[in-house]
């Protein structure tokens, strides 16, 4: 039998698919439509120190093979969402881990607090969300994303990873500043920023106009991502995240040096995806005589 089990930092899953956050919701809200079993966590939607009510319609829109968003982290503040989800956490069949966002960094240690308090696991620092006007991407600063993730580490005991940027222009130094600030893992990555119009409108696609890009498309340019850090940093967990809808893109991702995969955007259109993609790596390691999934982990053959 082969086992699914992989280790992430001082965490072990007993799946290497994990629920993206943004696309499980509070997850507690998820797992009545989907398959919880065949996942080693989920990652409930983020969550800031105060309500956000986001971008005003519309906020999704298919582009091309891919999909662009620009949500703007809704979200009804920490102290009301502890008071919903907290309570129905431990029955939710998966880990559920929280994700924190703020802008500024005293706000990503509080909400962390009250994540730690509601049941979490872990939580989720997410440094890397392009969607929120008159805010720079705190992932393209190594000083500023190692600042946030110190103070996370400071405030709660629970492990904590910090999600990345595809956009970064040394994404291998971002991940090594958060991971020398206390993240026992890193998330590469986020989506990439983008844009689409609708050209019988003339207008944007989303009403911010640019947004978060993922799906399909999106895998070759995180792989690079994956590839630069595990180079960078051999000892660093990671989580490979972006245009994973099948067994064989997971794969892909933990050959070039992931721990665990997580998946996304294919929720939209197959809430069930986790227990397929489990089901199609464990065939193809049972086909190709690989006892364990940890045993895939970086082992591409260089040329």
């Amino acid at each position: 039998m082969t086992s699914t089990i992989v280790e992430l930092g001082p965490v072990t899953l007993r799946s290497p698919i994990i629920g993206a956050a943004g696309t499980v919701g509070s997850v507690v809200d998820f797992v009545g439509i989907s398959t919880p079993a065949a996942y080693g966590a989920m990652v409930a939607k983020s969550v800031a120190g105060t309500s956000w009510t986001g971008r005003p319609a519309p906020r999704i829109a298919p582009a091309g093979v891919g999909m662009i968003n620009g949500i703007g982290i809704q979200n009804p503040g920490i102290d009301a969402w502890a008071a919903e989800v907290g309570p129905q956490i431990a029955s939710a069949g998966v880990p559920v881990w929280g994700s924190c966002v703020g802008t500024e960094v005293e706000e990503f240690a509080i909400v962390s607090k009250g994540l730690e308090a509601a049941g979490v696991e872990a939580v989720e620092i997410n440094l890397s969300c392009p969607n929120l006007h008159g805010h720079g991407l705190i992932a393209f600063d190594p000083s500023a994303a190692a600042a946030v993730v110190s103070a996370v580490r400071g405030a709660i005991s629970i492990p904590i990873g910090a999600k990345l940027a595809p956009d970064a222009s040394d994404i291998a130094a971002v991940a090594g500043a958060v991971a020398e600030a206390g993240a026992d893992w890193v998330v590469v990555a986020n989506t990439a920023r983008g844009a689409a119009i609708d050209i019988e409108t003339r207008r944007p696609k989303i009403s911010g106009y640019v947004g978060g890009y993922s799906g399909p498309p999106l895998k070759p340019i995180v792989m690079r991502c994956v590839v630069e850090v595990r180079r960078a940093h051999p000892d660093l967990p990671i989580i490979g995240c972006g245009g994973v809808v099948s067994g064989e893109d997971a794969i892909e991702y933990l050959m070039a040096g992931a721990n665990a995969v997580a998946v996304g955007t294919a929720h939209f259109a197959e809430p069930k995806v986790g227990k397929r993609l489990l089901a199609e790596i464990v065939r193809w390691c049972r086909k190709h005589q690989t006892g364990s999934v940890r045993e895939l982990v970086g082992t591409v053959r260089e040329w």
